[in-house]
């Protein structure tokens, strides 16, 4: 049998391409807005775009706030995608600092309008980029050393503890583009933009869920 994977829904993002970009790596994706679901699949997938605050409220509201950080406390393999991965942390500062879901120590913080030289730097940032990956995880063990993944962001996660991250791109320097704990795996990136290199991370992934 596939993988069930729990497509959280929380009213944000284009949760159809990526319901599609799971099924291509053979992998059940169930759309869901129910706790109980999340907290019963084999694997939870939180992807979305918009507001920092907005997702958080609408996650809290939903009931699935709560079950997303059972779920990356010591439940199954989560994936985040974008927002997946930045409302883990403990806050983010887009209008204003507002309170994450806290499961990982650090803050999300708009790129700067310069770069390392002093040049503008335009934001947000969208296109294809590098990311080096290295670290101890199933799936850093199961993706080529460096991919080119498809980006649209404004924002990027600072993590407090720098052994968390496990991808690291270039944009007016270098930023954290994925994190890992025991049993979390979240990029900055999106695998359904990404072609080949989308597939192979989320056929990663789907071996990661196999062997868990």
């Amino acid at each position: 049998m596939r993988p069930r994977i729990a497509l959280v829904d929380y009213g944000a993002g284009n949760i159809r391409s990526v319901a599609k970009a799971l099924e291509r790596s053979d992998l059940d994706p169930v759309v869901t807005s129910d706790p109980a679901v999340v907290r019963s699949a084999d694997g939870v997938l939180l992807p979305g775009v918009g507001a920092f605050r907005d997702a958080v409220a609408a996650l809290e509201e939903a009931g699935l706030a709560d079950a997303i950080r059972e779920v990356t406390t010591h439940g199954r393999p989560y994936l985040g995608i974008c927002f997946g991965l930045q409302l883990l942390f403990e806050e983010g500062t887009e209008h204003g600092t507002t309170p994450g879901l806290g499961q990982l120590r650090g803050r999300v913080t708009r790129f700067p309008d310069k770069d390392e030289r002093g040049d503008p730097l335009l934001v947000p940032h969208i296109g294809w980029n590098e990311v080096r990956f290295a670290g101890d995880h199933p799936m850093i063990e199961a993706l080529p050393e460096r991919d080119v993944y498809y980006f649209v962001h404004s924002y990027r996660p600072e993590p407090t503890d720098p052994e968390i991250i496990v991808g690291r791109a270039e944009y007016g320097g270098t930023f954290c583009a994925a994190v890992a704990s025991e049993n979390v795996f979240a990029i900055q990136f999106h695998p359904e933009k990404s072609q080949a290199a989308g597939r192979r991370l989320l056929d990663a992934y789907r071996s990661w869920l196999e062997g868990s």
